[in-house]
């Protein structure tokens, strides 16, 4: 049984822990990377984030030409290659992937690669499955990083026929005529734009009655109205059942008019993802989990186990990479620091959805506002109130403001629109550094014209005292 001084599970944002401080330590990172979509690197490298991106700027330059006519441009799309477009970007993450691997396995002497799923036997003791068989290792510090998966609801049926989710389905053969997505949540919103700009008519199924229903309301509201334009939406269904009927498969409804059927060439399951806490068996290590099944944490990333930390959508309520990386600068500090410990800040943790359009958050929405009590006022600036807006011809988009009405603090930022991810960030930043929405707004110059007045409008039109 052999020790080392830290064992690290998980080879996405926990990989980056190491740098040369760490090269008198002895290491070993724990991978599973057995299966079709396990190469290293993690969720967002292979089958989450960056992927997906690229798959999304493609999906927004095939869909401009919809865009031309209302400018006087007429546009038309003559062919999509999907297995060009497909084998583009994975040829790209693949060989990343690979060289992360090969660089931990070939050129650190002092850090061991296990390949394999893994589980905690012991406290501070975890067998991994080889291909040549299990080995048993132990540590005095692991960091425990690995992740989560797509869910899979119980939906009779669903066993017995071929489906995608989000580690899947980007590497499809050929693209279907037709994709049910079951979910309207980011996944699935992102996906329903990229397939459908790409020529797949998408069926989308719902549970309640809005799509990205965690969003600000009026942001969600918007939304839904306009992916009812470009897709079949199926709002207020529960699944029923799924069969395959030929080349289709059949998806049974039970909605507000009754039982009716959707039949597509693919279905994606898009319903939401899971922590990989019971694949590693966390609580055989000693680990106490949070009642939705992740590894709980304390504010500076400590488990209920001495010298055991876990960072990133394992542990953390924010699913998202930025917030995964975060948390391992504050692991790693807290490795090599031990007597002087830092926590994880996730006061004003922002999230887009890639979709068209774009969406983009941070802080409270007003329905949380209100749920909480917090004094607030509201703004909302229209794209199609500032100059680069006319230019574009938006006349959906908006951004949406949350205050202190004494302080002029910030509370939630919303935006629903082109560029929504990028446009954000100055409003990330006033919140996290105290810059108040008078200031920000009077207290510099904001390019005319340019998107930002969206922004600038908005803090301007704080009904603040």
């Amino acid at each position: 049984m052999r020790h080392f001084d830290l064992v690290i599970i998980g080879s996405g944002s926990g990989n980056s822990i190491l740098d040369d401080r760490f090269s008198d330590w002895d290491v070993a990172i724990v991978e599973k990377g057995i299966g079709p979509n396990d190469a290293y690197g993690g969720t967002c490298l292979n089958v989450g984030c960056i992927p997906t991106k690229m798959f999304v700027h493609t999906a927004d330059v095939a869909s401009s030409p919809g865009s031309g006519a209302k400018l006087g441009v007429d546009l038309e799309l003559r062919d999509v290659r999907w297995p060009e477009i497909r084998d583009r970007i994975f040829g790209r993450i693949d060989p990343i992937a690979e060289g992360g691997r090969r660089y931990r396995a070939e050129d650190n002497p002092n850090v061991t690669l296990y390949q394999g799923l893994a589980r905690f036997t012991g406290v501070k003791q975890l067998t991994v499955q080889t291909a040549d068989g299990p080995e048993t290792i132990t540590a005095d510090r692991f960091v425990v990083a690995a992740g989560g998966r797509p869910a899979i609801p119980d939906l009779p049926g669903l066993d017995q026929v071929d489906h995608y989710t989000s580690d899947t389905v980007m590497r499809l053969d050929r693209l279907p005529r037709r994709m049910i997505i079951m979910g309207t949540g980011f996944v699935g919103a992102e996906f329903a734009h990229v397939f459908s700009a790409l020529g797949v008519e998408v069926t989308m199924i719902g549970r309640s009655g809005r799509v990205l229903r965690s969003e600000d309301t009026d942001v969600s509201a918007r939304f839904t109205e306009l992916a009812a334009q470009r897709w079949d939406l199926r709002l207020n269904r529960k699944e029923i059942s799924v069969e395959r009927e030929g080349d289709l498969v059949r998806l049974h409804l039970e909605g507000p008019e009754g039982a009716e059927v959707v039949e597509a060439e693919a279905l994606l399951v898009a319903i939401g993802r899971v922590p990989n806490a019971d694949l590693i068996d966390a609580a055989a290590g000693g680990l106490e989990l949070t009642d939705g099944g992740k590894i709980k944490v304390d504010a500076t990333q400590r488990t209920s186990v001495d010298g055991v930390w876990a960072m990133g959508d394992i542990s953390s309520d924010h699913e998202l990479k930025h917030v995964a990386n975060h948390e391992m600068r504050v692991v790693q500090h807290n490795l090599l620091h031990p007597e002087a410990p830092i926590e994880s800040d996730h006061r004003f943790v922002p999230h887009a959805v890639f979709s068209a359009p774009q969406i983009a958050s941070v802080g409270l929405t007003e329905q949380e506002a209100e749920r909480r009590g917090v004094e607030y006022v509201t703004s909302t600036q229209d794209y199609a109130g500032i100059a680069y807006g006319w230019a574009m011809e938006d006349t959906t988009g908006f951004a949406k403001l949350l205050a202190d009405p004494d302080t002029g603090l910030l509370l939630g930022a919303h935006i629903i629109g082109p560029q929504a991810p990028t446009l954000i960030q100055p409003l990330i930043q006033a919140m996290q550094f105290g810059l108040d929405a008078r200031s920000m707004a009077r207290g510099q110059y904001w390019i005319h014209p340019g998107m930002p007045e969206l922004v600038e409008n908005a803090l301007l039109n704080l009904p603040l005292r």
